[in-house]
């Protein structure tokens, strides 16, 4: 291993100081990061526009927005090697320039080709600046203040998706499609600008070789699994299912081999994707809680503006400001969660979020024609508040229970597990939902359709119910003496 510079560490474990320059270094990549995801969440309103204008099907509109899933769930798992073998800089800049190159490929698009290889590029500097960021967060901050700033990495994983909708809706009804990107590129120059200038590198890098096999494993496995779950609602339409049936099968064998591959590799020190992380109970079991909450979570917000669209009748912007105010305040309470972590631990958060979360997901399940814009609007709040109560805790226990060395493989797992929780929560949900909907017969559509979403927030709550037994296990690391976690890899 080669030490690089790593900042200023305190060396007192319950130290909450955590240096200026330190500090400038986090700042510069939540800045990154924050542009990254907005620019994730702004092309599923412009998919109208894009049909229109470059004169494609809206199937093959729609891989704008699956190529840049795809390509995010191939990338993120090999990140945790990537961000040992390579220093903070060069991994900074390299994120940001694909990024930039891709948003500038993008607004000089010609054809379709050009505009779904530009999407592609920009989503593999996309998949490296959570993994990153997170990282950095817990190799720069001590013990006593990671929840606080963890906080600060929520705002960002909540905030820029509730804006990134918003914000395109008033680009595409102004400037178009184009526009998006173009607004985009001039904030990504900047942080490549101030990272290159006064970016420090953190933690140390080893010399391992990558592993191109597992490279190939991972894309097979993540990528089958991800594209196979995000094509399950169309079976529903009459869609062949045998390419379904192919990418699962493909997905399930290589994530299987890519696995055994790992187990190798990780007795030397050179996985792609160490999985001793597993070691640590406390990180297995937040883990899991995390797959079960985004399972429910994303699924349910996908079919909520339906239901509101389609049962209730309101118009697309209408029912998407509905669901505003609970992202917004997702995103805003993450420092203040962050706060209470650090002070007083995970269980005070995580037991009243998952039973919040579980009830308004049981709540929902009682909607019809006839219910209430403001009762879905302070459900939907109600139900992002208790999802900000579990995330910020859930990531910051979990990776505080590993030994440094292993932070960036943690973080990797973090953003693989939110990927594919998410298209498997989309895929079970849309599924139920298109069911119910079909088999509606001589039903109208507005009672077909509240019946389907009753039926796909079912299968969330049934799920969400689970994470209340899940909250009383999963601990802060800290909370049992281990004021040095390094459970991982013993």
């Amino acid at each position: 291993m080669s030490a690089v510079h790593t900042g200023s560490i305190p060396t007192a474990a319950n130290s909450a100081t955590i240096p200026r320059k330190d500090m400038a270094v986090i700042w510069v990549l939540l800045t990154a990061a924050f542009v990254a995801i907005l620019n994730e969440t702004t092309m599923g309103m412009a998919i109208p526009h894009l049909i229109a204008d470059l004169h494609i099907t809206p199937i093959a509109a729609q891989w704008v927005t699956s190529a840049f899933m795809l390509t995010m769930a191939v990338v993120i798992p090999t990140t945790g090697f990537l961000l040992r073998r390579f220093t903070t800089r060069q991994m900074f800049l390299a994120a940001l320039t694909l990024f930039s190159a891709g948003t500038l490929l993008a607004i000089f698009a010609i054809g379709f080709p050009m505009l779904l290889g530009a999407r592609i590029v920009q989503a593999s500097g996309t998949a490296i600046m959570m993994p990153l960021l997170m990282t950095t967060v817990m190799n720069l901050v001590p013990p006593a203040s990671r929840g606080r700033i963890m906080g600060r990495v929520s705002v960002v994983m909540s905030l820029a998706p509730a804006i990134g909708p918003t914000m395109s809706g008033f680009l595409l009804d102004h400037f178009g499609w184009r526009a998006i990107f173009v607004v985009v590129l001039p904030i990504a120059l900047v942080a490549i600008f101030i990272g290159w200038r006064w970016l420090t590198n953190v933690g140390e890098t080893m010399n391992a070789p990558i592993d191109v096999l597992s490279i190939v494993l991972s894309a097979f496995g993540f990528g089958g699994l991800v594209y196979g779950l995000s094509q399950i609602g169309g079976l529903s339409n009459g869609a062949n299912p045998a390419p379904l049936v192919i990418a699962l099968v493909v997905g399930v064998v290589g994530l299987a081999l890519f696995l055994w591959r790992q187990i190798v590799l990780q007795k030397k020190d050179d996985a792609l994707l160490d999985l001793r992380i597993f070691l640590s109970k406390d990180f297995s079991l937040a883990m899991a809680q995390m797959f079960l909450l985004s399972l429910a979570f994303f699924g349910s917000i996908t079919v909520i503006p339906l239901f509101l669209q389609d049962a209730l009748e309101m118009d697309a912007t209408s029912a998407g400001l509905i669901v505003l105010p609970g992202a917004l305040a997702m995103g805003l309470l993450g420092p203040v969660i962050g706060r209470i972590y650090d002070s007083r631990g995970t269980r005070i958060l995580l037991i009243p979020g998952s039973i919040l979360a579980s009830a308004m997901l049981w709540l929902f399940t009682a909607l019809d024609t006839g219910s209430s814009v403001w009762l879905v609007l302070i459900a939907q709040t109600l139900l992002s508040i208790g999802l900000a109560l579990s995330f910020t805790p859930l990531f910051t226990a979990a990776l505080a229970s590993l030994k440094p060395k292993f932070y960036s493989y943690g973080s990797a797992v973090i953003g693989t597990i939110q990927q594919v929780s998410g298209a498997a929560g989309i895929a079970v949900m849309m599924t139920v939902f298109t069911a119910i909907v079909d088999s509606g017969g001589g039903t109208e559509v507005p009672a077909a359709v509240a019946a389907g979403t009753r039926a796909a927030v079912t299968v969330g709550a049934v799920i969400a119910t689970v994470t209340i037994v899940g909250a009383f296990l999963i601990r802060k690391p800290e909370d049992e003496g281990d004021e040095a976690p390094a459970h991982a890899g013993h």
